[in-house]
């Protein structure tokens, strides 16, 4: 005989029904996006009405929102209650510019991909025309065209004369 009640679902019933492992419920609820109830055995159960939040949170990650967005938009909700239509509505207007944002870096990724990485070339030749003298690499570290350096800018501080700093007292 389950000790579920009939609004609850034991963990692996409500995995299977969500689509999801049990561990990435148990990991959900440690992030604090879903909340379990213990049976009188203290087996994890879930409420079903919780699949439609689990649902949110899966569709949340597929357009690229970090658990601290998704938990921000949670908490958001009146008695952390399920998102409803009109609530998705409101979220998902709320995260337009967020999603153009991560469109237009795919974008610019996208037409970038085969040029230079401006971080320790994979072609010397065709680097010294994007990132010449590394350039690219007095901006920091890391993969400069990626995080959003253009070469059009790199070499153009290159161009202007840098002045010189006085070192110690003088």
């Amino acid at each position: 005989m389950s000790d579920a009640s009939p609004a609850l679902l034991p963990i692996g019933d409500f995995a299977r029904r969500a689509g999801v492992a049990a561990s990435a419920l148990r990991f959900y609820e440690e992030q604090g996006l879903l909340l379990s109830h213990r049976s009188a055995s203290g087996r994890r159960q879930f409420a079903r009405s919780d699949l439609r939040r689990v649902a949110f949170i899966r569709a949340a990650q597929q357009v690229g929102l970090s658990l601290d967005q998704i938990r921000a938009a949670l908490a958001s909700l009146p008695d952390a209650r399920t998102p409803n239509a009109r609530d998705w509505e409101r979220l998902s207007r709320d995260w337009q510019p967020l999603l153009a944002a991560r469109i237009a870096e795919l974008q610019q990724l996208q037409d970038t991909l085969a040029s230079c990485i401006g971080c320790g070339c994979l072609s010397l030749s065709k680097c010294k025309l994007y990132n010449p003298q590394d350039a690219a690499g007095r901006r920091g570290a890391g993969a400069r065209y990626w995080m959003g350096d253009r070469s059009s800018e790199v070499l153009a501080e290159q161009a202007v004369p840098q002045k010189t700093r006085r070192q110690g007292p003088g």
